[in-house]
């Protein structure tokens, strides 16, 4: 008898998606910091303002959210219980960098992006959460070693 669990189909459907929804946070971060003009000429000029106004602690924060979030999703696909770690880290680093957008800044990116800002960062934390939650659930039923 073997004390190996076979993987469940919902950890790849979900890790699955929740790898492709992190790369199209990493691929909007490498865009914003290499400034691919292309991409951020779509920017109102307050939105530029903001993006490029940010202190290096507010750069990093973002930077450990979305990789954070990609070796995650990565090592929840390899059954990793390291998985709940990074997501961990990973959502600490984006409320972190959502305290800062809201509160802290002096050019707030309500005022950039108008109330739908609110909205769309909240899905985000929620899908981290979600994420951060089906990690420690399947580290707990021991899918994840």
């Amino acid at each position: 008898m073997t004390d190996v669990q076979k993987t469940p189909k919902h950890l790849w459907i979900i890790g699955i998606i929740g790898l492709i929804w992190n790369l199209m946070a990493a691929f909007d971060y490498l865009m914003a910091k290499f400034q691919v003009a292309a991409y951020t000429e779509m920017w109102s000029a307050a939105e530029q303002a903001y993006f490029t106004s940010f202190p290096l602690w507010v750069n990093a924060t973002w930077a450990v959210a979305v990789w954070g979030a990609v070796l995650g999703s990565v090592l929840l696909l390899m059954r990793n219980e390291w998985a709940v770690a990074a997501f961990a880290i990973s959502l600490l680093a984006m409320l972190l960098n959502t305290l800062y957008s809201f509160v802290l800044a002096d050019l707030r990116i309500q005022d950039v992006a108008g109330p739908g800002a609110l909205a769309f960062t909240s899905v985000i934390v929620i899908f981290a959460l979600l994420l951060l939650h089906y990690a420690r659930r399947m580290r707990d039923a021991g899918v994840l070693r």
